[in-house]
């Protein structure tokens, strides 16, 4: 396996436990579809949120948010509406997140990451 597929999955075990924190229940990590993948599904009493979680490092050109273009949108939208096709979830309101994870290398080797949370990253329309 390598060392950036180890680090987008704990990226999205990073974001799966700072959801927890925030009063969350994680319905299902790394959904697949025939259109595509999503990172996170996740629940509140009201939302299901869709949650594509991206890593970069601190400074990168683009920022982790930006790299979901509208072809990726497209491709959660259509998985989202295929898993609530099959979910106990449907009656909730859906709502798209991006979880943008920054990773910046300190002068003493270690390695700091910060997660910044994105609500209603993106829509259907």
């Amino acid at each position: 396996m390598s060392c950036s597929i180890d680090k987008g999955k704990a990226a999205e075990l990073m974001v799966a436990a700072f959801l927890r924190k925030n009063g969350c229940i994680i319905a299902k990590m790394n959904y697949h579809s025939r259109y595509g993948e999503i990172d996170i599904i996740a629940e509140t009493q009201k939302t299901v949120m869709f949650i594509e979680v991206k890593r970069r490092k601190e400074g990168a050109l683009v920022s982790p948010a930006e790299s979901v273009d509208a072809s990726k949108q497209r491709k959660i939208i259509l998985t989202a509406e295929d898993f609530l096709s099959k979910s106990r979830l449907q009656h909730l309101q859906p709502r798209f997140d991006v979880a943008e994870v920054y990773e910046e290398e300190m002068p003493d080797g270690q390695t700091k990451i910060r997660v910044h949370y994105i609500k209603n990253a993106f829509g259907t329309n």
